[in-house]
This record gives C-alpha cells, sequence and structure tokens, in this order.
C-alpha cells in the first residue's frame, strides 16, 4: 500500500555533508495525502540495533532529533511531492550507517519508537571516513 524508496547516501569524509531523500508512493494516497502522515528517519549501524534519528510531523511544523545529530540534520518535508529529505551536516564516522525512512500511520504526530512506524524504504548506505 505504500513504497518508500531512499537515495543520497554514499562515503564522504568526516565534516562533509549529505542530503538523503525519500519518496512515497501507493495506493494509500488515493484515500489520505501524504500530507496527513508523520515521517522518520532511523539508522542501524553494524552491529547496533536500530535507532531513532528524526522525526517530521504531518504538516511539517514540527521536527524531533536525537540529541546526538542535534544542529547537524535537519528533516524536511515538501509534501506536494511525497518526499522528506534529510540533511546532514558536519558528518561524523559515528553517523556511519545505513538510513531508512519510515511512515507512521497512526495520525499522532512525531513517534521517536521504530515498531510504531508502518512501512519502511529498503535503506541507504551513509559511510563516514575519518
Amino acid at each position: 500500500q505504500v513504497q518508500l524508496v531512499e537515495s543520497g547516501g554514499r562515503l564522504v569524509q568526516a565534516g562533509g555533508s549529505l542530503r538523503l531523500s525519500c519518496a512515497a508512493s501507493g495506493r494509500t494516497f488515493s484515500f489520505f495525502s501524504f500530507s496527513s502522515y508523520a515521517m522518520g528517519w532511523f539508522r542501524q549501524a553494524p552491529g547496533k540495533s536500530r535507532e531513532f534519528v528524526a522525526g517530521i510531523s504531518e504538516s511539517g511544523g514540527n521536527t524531533d532529533y536525537r540529541d546526538s545529530v542535534k544542529d547537524r540534520f535537519t528533516m524536511s518535508r515538501q509534501n506536494a511531492k511525497n518526499t522528506v529529505y534529510l540533511k546532514m551536516n558536519n558528518l561524523k564516522p559515528e553517523d556511519t550507517a545505513i538510513y531508512y525512512c519510515a511512515l507512521d500511520l497512526r495520525r499522532l504526530g512525531i513517534s521517536t519508537v521504530a515498531s510504531e512506524y508502518a512501512y519502511w524504504g529498503q535503506g541507504t548506505q551513509v559511510t563516514v571516513s575519518s
């Protein structure tokens, strides 16, 4: 019912920047527009559990970030294009991970809990070299 496709991940040096994109499509948007759903970015590094990185409310008016990325990462959305973005500045080696976008069907604002997201993309690899 919903497909999420991430792009933009690559190898970058520490201190560099990247912008990830996540495009959404599917039958669900025939009934409720993309702007009806909060979105999140999560990441998973090798040997570690998946963790919340950033979230954005349905309208885009509110955002939330994990402490380690505050002031470095910015999440935004362009509802007319069914797309969310994650702009990452001053990247650090510890940011290396597969980054996933996710869609929350509940329409209750931002969640930091992975299990509350119904749909996930396939992920995009971000590697930060020191």
